[in-house]
């Protein structure tokens, strides 16, 4: 096992993590602070529930879709390129949103956010992370980075429900589309040709890294399972301030929801990369996956009040992003760094389409059955279905272990 000196962590490393931080925390505070536009929309008659449902879950498909292309492009050339071209796209999917009609909704929030997103998460900037940091402490950065890039949602959700509240919500969608432009900024900080972790091939081969990754059962088994991890929380970000307004609950209590959300999953985060040192990313996984679908029944099961709702958003928080410390590891174990952001990309289609299920089922069974229940209860089946996955394919590799 390597040893972690202080020369490990180069001032290449700390700048990088540092301008990966701030652009994952700003990425992902503007994502999930959209689902506090679907009751203002939907109250002025703009859109409907089933719309705004549908246009987050084509966001989350584009976010899934583009993910390998971008991953691709950042492992082949760095991260400098791919940001700035998701800050421009960025800014233009919040514009259309400001419209408040259907194809703006769909254009806008749906497509153009989604590829800025794949450009400005985890399968991007993890992939920076994982080869500018050595093996001894890659572990570490990559937990710092998730742990970070979770706060944004902690400032940005309550400033924007606070305009929402003063002004409206189409000054809301104008004050976060200034805060995507500073994306481009971040970008600079990265160094244009990152010298490469030891191990790494001379240089990336998506098609080669793709096709070996398919072939190799334990990839595909957490990529199936990582399904459930999409359907979940995404239907949890689009649908939960909505939820609760359904149950009479004031709009700042959604909001202070998916702040805490933010916070919690910084610590989160880091523990679930402690513990992937000391058992394992793969059993660490599936008691991520174990933890969140009982989190979820129990909510489904209480009377929804303040205390349950803020009680459940710090419980999804500590679990929200924890997935991420696991999942690279598995990458970087069986695949080494150099093809990252491809190979994330790949396991990472397969989140995005339970989360454009997540999303627009949500917003489709509450339009046809006025509730939410069928979304609960599909939550509950499908994170049941992940956790069995994941614990067949953890006693898989450790049965191959001794023969290796």
């Amino acid at each position: 096992m390597s040893k972690r000196t202080s020369a490990d962590w180069t001032p290449a490393l700390l700048i990088s993590l540092v301008a990966a931080g701030s652009i994952l925390s700003l990425s992902m505070g503007l994502r999930q602070s959209l689902g506090l536009f679907m009751e203002p929309m939907v109250r002025g008659g703009a859109v409907t529930v089933a719309t705004f449902g549908f246009a987050m879950a084509m966001q989350n498909l584009a976010w899934g879709i583009g993910q390998p292309f971008m991953g691709a492009i950042c492992d082949r050339y760095g991260g400098r390129l791919v940001v700035a071209g998701a800050a421009v796209l960025y800014c233009a999917g919040l514009a259309m949103m400001v419209s408040g009609g259907a194809l703006g909704l769909y254009i806008g929030g749906g497509l153009l956010i989604g590829l800025a997103v794949a450009a400005t998460s985890h399968g991007v900037l993890v992939g920076i992370i994982s080869r500018l940091a050595s093996p001894a402490i890659r572990a570490t950065a990559v937990s710092i980075l998730a742990a970070v890039g979770s706060l944004g949602t902690f400032v940005v959700a309550p400033a924007t429900q606070a305009i929402i509240g003063r002004w409206n919500w189409q000054t809301a969608l104008a004050g976060l589309a200034l805060l995507a432009a500073s994306l481009t900024a971040m970008a600079f900080l990265f160094r244009r040709n990152a010298p490469r972790a030891t191990g790494a091939p001379a240089s990336p081969n998506a098609r080669r890294a793709i096709g070996q990754a398919l072939s190799n059962r334990s990839f595909v088994i957490t990529t199936l399972a990582f399904f459930a991890c999409g359907f979940q929380l995404i239907f949890i970000a689009t649908h939960l301030p909505n939820f609760i307004a359904i149950c009479g609950l004031p709009p700042s209590v959604g909001a202070n929801a998916l702040a805490l959300i933010g916070i919690c999953n910084a610590f989160g985060t880091l523990l679930a990369g402690y513990l992937c040192q000391r058992w394992g990313n793969g059993p660490v996984l599936a008691m991520i996956y174990l933890l969140r679908t009982l989190s979820i029944a129990l909510f489904f099961a209480l009377p929804v009040t303040v205390e349950t709702t803020l009680i459940f958003a710090a419980a999804m928080g500590f679990l929200w992003l924890s997935v991420v410390p696991p999942i690279s590891g598995i990458i970087n174990s069986l695949f080494g760094p150099a093809n990252f952001g491809t190979l994330f990309g790949v396991m990472f289609l397969s989140h995005q389409i339970g989360a454009f299920l997540g999303a627009w089922l949500g917003g489709l069974s509450y339009q046809i059955s006025g509730t939410y229940s069928m979304g609960w209860l599909a939550l509950v089946a499908v994170g049941a279905m992940a956790v069995v996955l994941q614990l067949g394919a953890s006693m898989e590799r450790t049965l191959r272990l001794p023969s290796s």
